[in-house]
């Protein structure tokens, strides 16, 4: 009764219609030499993407961008071994990650990302991709009907 009142409650206050759990959860199994630090940058990049979340990432408070761009301190966040395998100090890693964060992401790879997380599919090199099925002794379409590289 009481989650009833509550989920009526949500939707009212934030404007939304349907459920408030509906949408499954997606995963995608990422390369991540090649591809790690290019979805950090589409997550990221998200609430800026959509409408009146925020301006600038500095200014979104569930973002590691804070931590990994500005040295904020959040024992939330855990560094990734790629955010700290290409400098040796804080301020060259902060400084590497502001860049990506420079150069604009083509709609192709924004696409590619969402649909590689909406179908399940594997994102990385055909290499990548081979390794996974022979690890999994399981054949995936993926690899055959994946329009973007």
């Amino acid at each position: 009764m009481v989650e009833r009142y509550y989920v009526q409650y949500f939707t009212y206050t934030y404007e939304r219609t349907g459920t408030l759990w509906e949408g499954r959860f997606n995963a995608t199994l990422i390369d991540s030499e090649t591809y790690a630090l290019t979805c950090y940058r589409y997550i990221e990049l998200n609430p800026v993407r959509a409408q009146n979340m925020a301006k600038h990432l500095r200014y979104y408070p569930w973002s590691s961008y804070r931590y990994n761009a500005l040295g904020q301190v959040n024992t939330l966040i855990t560094p990734h071994l790629l955010y700290s395998a290409d400098s040796t100090t804080n301020e060259e890693r902060q400084t590497a990650y502001r860049a990506l964060f420079k150069a604009h992401i083509p709609e192709s790879t924004l696409d590619s990302r969402r649909m590689a997380t909406n179908k399940a599919w594997v994102l990385g090199n055909d290499y990548f991709k081979d390794s996974i099925e022979q690890q999994l002794n399981r054949q995936y379409f993926f690899k055959y009907d994946y329009p973007y590289k």
